[in-house]
């Protein structure tokens, strides 16, 4: 379904494996909520054999999941290292599985795919269950799921999985009855080449007993297996907890590994202790035999009773320099604790607290308070206490001098100068100051040469957490700007400055005259500075009168606009040119041109106008708009910045 990434969460700088949904699947819908679904899911697990998700997102067309990272191996590699175990440690495994299945249970989800490339186990010895990515909420009256398709691994599938596609609690028992299996023999039981025979046998076959592959496993072990993977739902354990419990007493009832199990025909060996009267001297018996009822050498015969009572009878003088030597004794001890009483105490607890107010607090409790340089730390924030010299606890004289160690925070790099470097430079530069790229932002530039780094975020000089991601912005050389729309002349002299070559064709159109209608190149093509750039204007036809922003249109001889039964004008509102009526209201245009764009924007709204703004230039400053001087009251006005 997924790739995993190990990675480094780096607003809470903790280590996590990031599941990465494959692309081929976040095309499908469905694929993608089920994806989703794990995180809601296992969101809502809380157990600590249930690998942790932190979070989950859409990054364009990544399908992401931030999740616990649990450094170890796979159940599968523990297998392949070493081949079958001991029945108790096969059960040690299996028993924190199944105490994550019964979480889930409870909470209503099947995970119905358990495998050991599904359980993990951590350097430290912990068991983990991943992967909840096929788990769904159990619906329906019979608590049954239906998916239209076989979900899970068909080595470990259920038999109704495999007729019906249904799953629900007891499909994950069997799951876990066929890893146990693979556990206690070091294979799976149904071996085929091909995956339908698998299935074939799951749903036709039963499950063998563990011992007709390994011989000598207790029969309580084969019992285990053969009830969790039962043809029949009805025949198994209701859910994991079931299962759970009966792996605990079953485990509780198997000798240690290597140890020889009891003849269970045996009869107990006790020790008549009328009969041991006369074997005081009988040594005792030592090994792994031994009993836990004491051998006749240690009981107490009629003999050793006399003789017990004959050496009781002792001398009163030693009496009384014993009781002497104990009140001496404690008469040395009170001095001790008078004399110490109220002189020492204790430590506090200083460790993450504000430096300032770790130090109030060691004053106010008579500590000689000293705050030594700050070290570098990424559990405890900056200017809070790292350590205490003496450590927290530790029983000192009132009076003592204590030092406190403050936090500096992580650790802080520069971000260096990658301007002007190539992607590949700029990488190998931040990757040596001990950074990371992160996002790569393509931007065209005028000054900056194409495939060349314009900045950084944060941005060059800053400094930031060891290991941060940088986001480094690329130049993608120049693009040709946008001056569609735009008054002729203010379009030609924009494209000067720009570096460019205008070179001006005009055409008849229904545009209003004078305006840009057409630029070759099209706008947002990567061009070279000085370029020639072909821009088309509209100009009035023979048949049509106007009078425009700029003057009077020309050539022509005098015409009728529909409808209004005389001569009309042109004015722009951003689009296509509109006639309007000789008697329209007109208002005058306030000239904003080379104001802040954000101001010539409320003062055109406050003259009653509409505003739209084109960002060609990113100055932040007008430098061309459309119409003016004269238009109808209420009219858009574009203005260029």
């Amino acid at each position: 379904m997924a790739s995993v990434y190990l990675a480094m969460d780096v607003r809470l700088d903790r280590t996590v494996a990031v599941k990465v949904m494959h692309r081929s699947l976040a095309e499908d819908p469905s694929f993608v909520q089920r994806f989703i679904g794990e995180a809601k899911s296992v969101a809502r697990l809380s157990h600590p054999n249930v690998v942790q998700v932190f979070d989950q997102g859409i990054d364009g067309e990544h399908v992401y999941l931030s999740m616990e990272y649990v450094p170890g191996r796979t159940l599968r590699d523990v297998l392949r290292e070493r081949g079958r175990l001991p029945a108790r440690e096969a059960l040690e495994i299996m028993i924190p599985v199944l105490a994550a299945l019964a979480a889930a249970h409870r909470a209503g989800f099947v995970h119905r795919d358990i495998k050991p490339e599904n359980v993990l186990i951590a350097d430290d010895g912990r068991v983990k269950v991943v992967d909840f990515g096929l788990a769904k909420a159990i619906e329906g009256s019979h608590h049954q799921t239906r998916t239209g398709f076989m979900i899970g691994t068909v080595a470990y599938m259920s038999p109704e999985q495999v007729t019906d596609g249904k799953a629900d609690a007891r499909s994950d028992v069997y799951a876990a009855g066929i890893t146990l299996f693979e556990l206690l023999t070091g294979r799976q039981p149904y071996a085929s080449d091909s995956p339908m025979s698998v299935a074939y046998k799951h749903v036709h076959e039963s499950v063998p007993p563990p011992s007709s592959v390994v011989p000598g496993l207790p029969a309580e072990i084969d019992r285990l297996v053969l009830d969790a993977t039962a043809k029949n739902p009805d025949d198994r354990p209701a859910d994991a907890g079931a299962l759970l419990v009966a792996a605990v007493e079953v485990h509780r009832s198997l000798p240690p590994d290597g140890a020889p199990v009891p003849d269970a025909d045996a009869p107990t060996r006790l020790v008549d202790l009328e009969a041991a009267g006369g074997a005081a001297d009988a040594p005792a018996e030592t090994g792994p035999n031994r009993t836990m009822i004491q051998p006749p050498s240690e009981l107490p015969t009629r003999t050793s009773r006399s003789r017990g009572r004959s050496r009781r009878r002792v001398r009163p003088q030693w009496v009384v320099i014993g009781v002497l030597s104990v009140l001496m004794l404690a008469g040395i001890g009170f001095t001790a604790w008078y004399f110490s009483q109220g002189r020492y105490t204790t430590v506090p607890n200083l460790i993450n607290k504000n430096i300032v107010a770790a130090q109030n607090e060691a004053t106010k409790l008579g500590f000689q308070v000293t705050i030594a340089q700050a070290e570098n730390s990424n559990e405890i924030e900056e200017n809070k206490v790292l350590r205490t010299e003496p450590a927290y606890g530790s029983s000192v004289p009132k009076g003592s001098r204590l030092i406190l160690v403050p936090s500096a925070g992580p650790v802080k790099v520069v971000v260096p100068n990658v301007a002007n470097l190539s992607e590949a430079d700029a990488r190998s530069k931040i990757a040596e100051a001990g950074l990371t790229v992160g996002k790569v932002i393509k931007q065209g530039s005028a000054e900056v040469p194409r495939g060349l780094v314009i900045r950084t975020s944060p941005q060059i000089g800053s400094k930031v957490r060891e290991g941060r991601a940088i986001t480094i912005v690329i130049s993608s050389g120049l693009l040709m700007p946008d001056v569609t729309e735009m008054p002729r002349e203010q379009a030609e002299q924009f494209l000067r400055e720009k570096g460019f070559n205008p070179q001006v064709v005009e055409q008849v159109d229904d545009a209003q005259p004078g305006t840009v209608i057409a630029q070759n190149p099209a706008p947002g093509t990567p061009v070279d500075k000085g370029a020639v750039v072909q821009i088309t204007v509209a100009k009035r036809g023979d048949d049509v009168v106007c009078l425009s922003p700029f003057g009077p249109c020309e050539g022509g001889g005098p015409g009728q606009n529909p409808g209004d039964g005389g001569p009309g004008r042109h004015f722009g509102d951003g689009g296509p040119g509109r006639h309007w009526p000789a008697g329209q209201s007109l208002a005058g245009v306030p000239d904003v041109r080379f104001k802040d764009v954000r101001d010539a924007s409320e003062e055109l709204r406050r003259a009653g106008f509409k505003v739209r703004v084109r960002d060609v230039g990113k100055s932040g400053r007008v430098f061309a708009q459309f119409p003016m001087g004269q238009a109808p009251a209420g009219s858009r006005i574009t203005i260029w910045h």
